[in-house]
């Protein structure tokens, strides 16, 4: 924070001392709170203002923004609320309450929230648009967007930066890379570049990029994935496990997270821990053909032949191009119910160079899943 900041709350604190029911200065001395990042101070200070003169308006507003930047999103709710009632049509009132709204998980209520003249007048409110139609996974509807929050908003870098997470996961990596770049320093572009240089195989400069990413933001589970498969790729199975977990659980229903790290349990000798991955993905989606196709390979690696060959099967008919199922059906008809043949089989597929690049069939694997 800078001192400046601090000098202020710290002097206007002072004076409150002196003439503690004054409305006026507890608005300010709360104001300079926020901008000191002093959340707590500001909340005891909006209670203080409330009590002498009912919160409304901005300070309402104020008292909102610093409950939801502490977490609180039910008093964030209550105080957006209260500022809305005084003026409704607010753009900037309408924008905090359906970001605290999408911070919750209500992404409908938030939607309804952005409306056309609150978009084409804040915009964050088409990047928040934006990344809701992403989100719920409504990509078509998402891409569909992109051309008119670019039109209006194009040197707004958060936007851009949300453009190229998008054109990442619709497999765009041209207009990811130049969404990124002129988005420059920020978390999610960072991520999608460092994601583009690990498709590549640039494993220095995606690393150095993801660091980056988490230095800046330290819940982003894009970047966190990344990292583990950047540690996957280099043979750092055990690193690579911590850190696809921790990516798996921030993001909670990514499908793919869930079978790499599962993969990157395997790899350091930990079939408890996959097992349990896999079957995490499976719980998620019974339809996801490579998690059944991982839990055959395991099951083979047990011995277990006949229950390897039904989820084998099973992934095969879900997804006929997929890795796993056919791994696990060369497993099964190899190994001859020999787990540390298996086993040998296992290694050597994983570690085989495929693709003129030389992209091992278990980087290919954790890149594909990535984007899942």
């Amino acid at each position: 924070m800078a001192s400046e900041h601090v000098d202020r709350f710290e002097r206007l604190s002072g004076y409150l001392e002196a003439d503690p029911d004054n409305a006026s200065l507890l608005a300010e001395a709360a104001q300079a709170a926020m901008e000191a990042d002093a959340l707590e101070g500001a909340i005891a200070l909006f209670t203080r203002l409330d009590k002498v003169e009912p919160l409304k308006g901005g300070n309402a507003n104020a008292a909102g923004v610093a409950y939801m930047r502490l977490g609180d999103l039910d008093q964030a709710h209550h105080w957006f609320d209260v500022a809305l009632r005084d003026d409704p049509e607010d753009a900037s009132l309408k924008f905090n309450m359906a970001w605290a709204k999408s911070l919750a998980g209500d992404f409908v209520g938030a939607t309804e929230l952005l409306e056309v003249d609150v978009i084409e007048a804040l915009p964050q409110a088409a990047m928040l648009d934006l990344q809701i139609a992403h989100q719920l996974g409504q990509y078509e509807e998402a891409e569909e967007k992109v051309a008119t929050y670019l039109g209006l908003f194009p040197d707004y870098a958060p936007l851009q930066a949300a453009v190229s997470v998008l054109a990442l996961d619709l497999d765009q990596p041209d207009i990811a890379r130049s969404a990124a770049e002129r988005a420059g320093a920020i978390p999610d572009a960072m991520t999608t570049l460092a994601t583009l240089e690990l498709g590549e195989q640039n494993l220095d400069e995606a690393e150095n990029l993801f660091v980056k990413a988490l230095t800046a933001n330290a819940h982003n589970p894009r970047a966190e994935i990344g990292m583990g498969l950047v540690m996957l790729a280099r043979g750092n199975a055990l690193g690579a496990a911590e850190s696809l977990d921790k990516g798996a659980v921030q993001f909670e229903n990514h499908l793919g997270t869930w079978i790499a790290a599962g993969w990157a349990h395997l790899l350091a000798g930990d079939q408890t821990a996959a097992r349990a991955r896999f079957q995490k993905a499976i719980d998620l989606d019974q339809t996801f053909g490579e998690a059944h196709g991982s839990l055959a390979v395991l099951d083979a690696l047990d011995g277990q032949s006949e229950q390897a060959s039904r989820g084998a099967r099973t992934a095969m008919r879900l997804d006929q191009a997929g890795f796993s199922g056919a791994l696990a059906s060369i497993l099964v008809a190899q190994s001859k119910d020999d787990p540390k043949a298996a086993e040998a089989i296992l290694k050597r597929a994983l570690d085989q160079p495929i693709l003129p690049n030389g992209r091992t069939l278990m980087e290919s694997l954790a890149i594909q899943n990535f984007r899942k």
